[in-house]
């Protein structure tokens, strides 16, 4: 009997669904449709760099006419006269860009530095969404503990309720006791149910971003929102890191680069191009005979109505903006990152106090039901003494789940992604 019992506890673990952080971090990222828009982004900006790189090559274009009827002008005994009949003609074109004062280039180039801002969006998308998975797997921890710190302490209260409706019946304790005890029980039961749905709308929004069905009895990583040591001085060693390696400054600073490129071409777009042509057609109205043309030819604009002059300042103006955003992006990462650091600072003496206060409220908690049981402290004192070791309980979860938060963050912002 025994060996079967084993066997069935032993069956029913290998059934339990074990979710991990790193799990749940890549299911997200080869899941969520935000990833696979970003994704998409990559192949469009690289088809673009195709599509400006095709300025290179030589274009090819047929060329076709046909008038079922055309007035054709013929000299006669030195007079004009008309004639109506078809014509038609086919042919083609070649064109070669020989050189554009470097419009083509600078268009290039452009391209291609968008491809790569395209390539770093994704990254970033890719970490921001791992933040977003680490930060709810830490809210499902915090949550699933405070469900079991719940659990307890509303056995706890029943416990009271019931040992105070027996001391009520030998006369030691009056209806108030009761009375209070009970009530107690009722609203510790009401914050269990309240617990259990907060946790599972986050089970279901996890589910939703990962794509995994999430059982209500998963087991998770406790360890995750473990308070302890965070190392703040390689802490801040991580600040430089991110001022090199933030996804947003790179982003800022090719798009300073990409905008550089384009008030090139936007110069050069003054001088314009020369080319090298050749055609070859076929043309059949009245008399039939071919065309061949081989040649270069040369196109300045003289005047466009201003709007070379404004495209090129307006290209400027894009450039100096895109530096200033730079600026304030390093500035306000900076700002976050001082921030972050004095968080961390303020939590790790939160830790301390807390452990500190869980001890004290064990302590007291023990004092306070023994001396009730000999009537020399009142169910005041009780409830008071289960409420102090409570809170000490769920305020070490919040702040082990604050510090996880925040250090998540700090890989988000130093680009890391898993």
């Amino acid at each position: 009997m025994k060996k079967l019992l084993f066997f069935v506890l032993f069956t029913l673990s290998l059934k339990a669904q074990i979710l991990s952080m790193q799990e749940c971090v890549d299911q997200a990222l080869t899941h969520h449709p935000d990833i696979k828009i970003f994704m998409l982004k990559v192949a469009q900006s690289e088809e673009s760099y195709t599509v400006s790189r095709s300025d290179y090559l030589p274009q090819v274009a047929l060329l076709g006419e046909y008038n079922p009827q055309r007035t054709y002008v013929l000299q006669q005994s030195g007079q004009f006269d008309t004639i109506d009949d078809d014509g038609w003609s086919i042919g083609v074109m070649l064109k070669q860009k020989i050189w554009d004062f470097s419009k083509t280039t600078s268009l290039t180039e452009a391209s291609q530095i968008e491809q790569q801002i395209a390539g770093l969006s994704l990254e970033d998308a890719k970490a921001v969404m791992a933040y977003k998975i680490k930060s709810l797997y830490a809210l499902m921890v915090l949550q699933r503990e405070a469900i079991d710190v719940r659990r307890k302490d509303a056995k706890a209260k029943e416990a009271f309720y019931k040992q105070a409706m027996g001391f009520h019946k030998q006369g030691l304790k009056t209806k108030a006791d009761v009375a209070r005890f009970k009530a107690a029980h009722y609203l510790a039961k009401e914050d269990l149910e309240v617990a259990q749905a907060s946790f599972d709308k986050s089970r279901n929004t996890m589910a939703l971003y990962t794509g995994i069905r999430i059982n209500k009895d998963v087991k998770l990583d406790f360890t995750t929102i473990k308070s302890g040591g965070i190392g703040l001085k390689k802490t801040y060693a991580l600040k430089h890191q991110a001022l090199k390696d933030n996804l947003q400054i790179k982003i800022a600073s090719k798009q300073i680069d990409k905008n550089q490129k384009l008030h090139k071409a936007a110069k050069a777009s003054h001088f314009g191009s020369i080319d090298a042509t050749a055609s070859h057609t076929q043309t059949d109205m009245l008399n039939r005979y071919d065309t061949n043309v081989i040649g270069v030819t040369l196109n300045v604009p003289l005047y466009s109505g201003g709007r070379l002059s404004a495209e090129e300042q307006r290209m400027q103006i894009e450039t100096n903006v895109a530096r200033e955003q730079l600026e304030s992006k390093s500035i306000a990462l900076e700002e976050e990152f001082e921030n972050l650091f004095l968080d961390l600072e303020s939590y790790q003496e939160s830790t301390k106090a807390k452990k500190a206060q869980l001890v004290s409220a064990k302590e007291a908690q023990e004092v306070v039901d023994a001396r009730y049981k000999e009537e020399l402290s009142t169910y005041v004192e009780v409830l008071d003494a289960a409420s102090f070791l409570l809170s000490a309980q769920l305020g070490l979860l919040e702040i082990g789940y604050k510090q996880r938060v925040t250090l998540n963050r700090i890989d988000y912002l130093t680009g890391k992604i898993k």
